[in-house]
């Protein structure tokens, strides 16, 4: 009975010492979280690419909770979208678990890339880009009606403009809305 009683006080003073071992190690996911609801957009990502990294040296402790780190990696890729750091968003979502929704983030990088480029050809590239990138989305999450409507979104812009491929930028979403025949053409002020 009594090496019962001091297996089971040495498991948990191991149990012990690892739950407060991986929460100091997990301190840059709670700094990260802090800084998010703060709106500290800079120190979120810093905090997140640093948990991340703590993730990516020990695969083990990734896939043990992986909850913790498809939650840093998710946050990452909103902060990265809130501050219009499009490049990195697309570079951190190629490598982030499918629960984290890297479709769907970088559809939508591609699809603010393409709305402010001026030239025809590479705004059909990056509108192609992020056609794509939803369609993954859409069959990651059939059931998100928010990403089903921006993949349909997409595909009719994309159809438009590669039938008007001169459109500038500025007017990409007026190719949605065709001129109905007989309507008077709107004035354009200023």
């Amino acid at each position: 009975m009594r090496a019962l009683g001091s297996t089971i006080v040495v498991l948990l003073l191991l149990a012990g010492g690892t739950l407060i071992g991986y929460a100091r190690w997990s301190a840059p996911l709670r700094e990260g979280d802090a800084a998010l609801a703060d709106g500290r957009l800079e120190q979120a990502i810093a905090a997140y690419s640093t948990a991340e990294s703590r993730f990516d040296v020990l695969p083990a402790v990734k896939q043990a909770v992986a909850p913790e780190y498809t939650r840093a990696v998710g946050n990452h890729l909103w902060a990265l979208y809130r501050l219009k750091r499009y490049d990195e968003l697309i570079d951190v979502a190629q490598k982030a678990p499918i629960e984290a929704a890297p479709h769907f983030w970088s559809a939508c990088a591609f699809f603010q890339k393409a709305t402010v480029e001026e030239k025809p050809e590479a705004r059909l590239g990056w509108l192609t880009r992020a056609e794509e990138e939803f369609r993954k989305a859409v069959e990651e999450a059939p059931d998100d009606w928010d990403t089903k409507f921006d993949f349909e979104l997409t595909t009719r812009l994309s159809a438009e403009l590669r039938k008007q491929p001169n459109t500038p930028p500025k007017q990409l979403m007026q190719l949605l809305r065709p001129p109905t025949p007989g309507a008077k053409t709107p004035r354009r002020t200023g």
